[in-house]
């Protein structure tokens, strides 16, 4: 336990540094929407940049099992649609895409509506002419899918791993980190779960404010150093409290992704799984980084009440999360 809060704050640091923030595409691409209607019919709907010229405007078709009904051309080719019948749905139909001259080297970016109220994304290379529409997705493809992108929000969420950061030094000791992340995991769980239902709605931005302002409360904490505090004593408490907010956090980025009409407990559920599962590898590996420096006699590391260490740990935690509170706070007052 020594070294628990040395190897914590340089794996978190690290992660600060090598994480950039998503970039977008200098060229939009093509864009392609496919939605189900009742009684077998399919409206398929695209729009093309103004970077494509006019007369090389790509043909989008649905090909068999379907059977266009309407076809429709709208601003100079730009824009286009059609309905289509297709008796068995979406499953099993190809969509083709050809310019009349040449490829402009466009990536295609496909969204596809189910008439279940299931929803699906691709982006095609610009190589692709002929795609495969997916079938529905089963229970284990929920799962399976849902699990990822839990693993992969927590694992890029660094407001999220800072939090925990804050309070893996509070906890300190095994048994206290195992119950203050449970009480963590409870009340962030009951969030995400009021607000995929309707429940409960927040303002996404205030939300996002709170949760560095729950980081700057802990770095708070950690240098004022008052074992006597309500934190220092139940740091279970503190984790439950902010973990609602930190659930409605989660629950904003699975809004923006969806969730599948037919399988939205289940996609909830490993969702969830893949929140808990991303952040017991970041302990696990906090912990057997911790383990492994604390044998190698070669290194000589602080221990958890070194001053000047709380002090770097807590500045840290304080300056990057107050930063974070200011711009976010300003955002949910525009």
């Amino acid at each position: 336990m020594k070294a628990l809060g040395t190897i914590a704050l340089l794996v978190l640091t690290a992660g600060f540094f090598l994480s950039s923030p998503a970039r977008a595409h200098d060229s939009r691409p093509l864009f392609i929407e496919l939605g189900e209607i009742s009684g077998g019919r399919v409206a398929l709907n695209w729009k093309t940049p103004r970077s494509v010229a006019a007369n090389n405007t790509p043909q989008i078709t649905l090909t068999a099992p379907c059977s266009i009904i309407q076809d429709m051309q709208q601003q100079n080719g730009l824009e286009g649609a059609a309905h289509y019948a297709c008796a068995e749905g979406l499953s099993g139909a190809s969509l083709s895409i050809t310019y009349p001259y040449y490829n402009p080297s466009l990536s295609t970016l496909v969204r596809i509506k189910f008439e279940s109220g299931e929803s699906k994304s691709a982006i095609l290379d610009p190589a692709q002419s002929i795609w495969e529409i997916p079938a529905r997705t089963s229970f284990s493809g929920v799962a399976a899918s849902y699990l990822m992108i839990g693993v992969r929000h927590i694992l890029s969420g660094l407001d999220h791993l800072l939090f925990l950061a804050g309070l893996l030094y509070i906890a300190r000791t095994p048994r206290r980190i195992i119950v203050t992340v449970t009480g963590f995991t409870l009340a962030h769980s009951l969030t995400i779960f009021l607000t995929a239902f309707n429940v409960v709605r927040f303002s996404v931005p205030a939300v996002e404010a709170v949760i560095a302002l729950s980081i700057v409360f802990l770095a708070s904490e950690i240098a004022r150093n008052n074992r006597a505090s309500l934190a220092w004593r139940r740091p279970v408490l503190v984790a439950g409290g902010f973990g609602l907010v930190h659930g409605a956090g989660f629950a904003a980025a699975l809004a923006e992704i969806g969730l599948p009409q037919s399988e939205k407990i289940g996609a909830l559920v490993f969702f969830n799984l893949g929140v808990e599962a991303g952040q017991f590898a970041v302990i696990a590996l906090i912990f057997g980084a911790a383990y492994a420096a604390s044998h190698l006699k070669a290194l000589q590391l602080p221990s958890l009440d070194d001053t000047r260490l709380r002090n770097v740990y807590a500045y840290g935690l304080g300056i990057i999360s107050a930063l974070w509170f200011f711009q976010r706070l300003a955002s949910a007052l525009a």
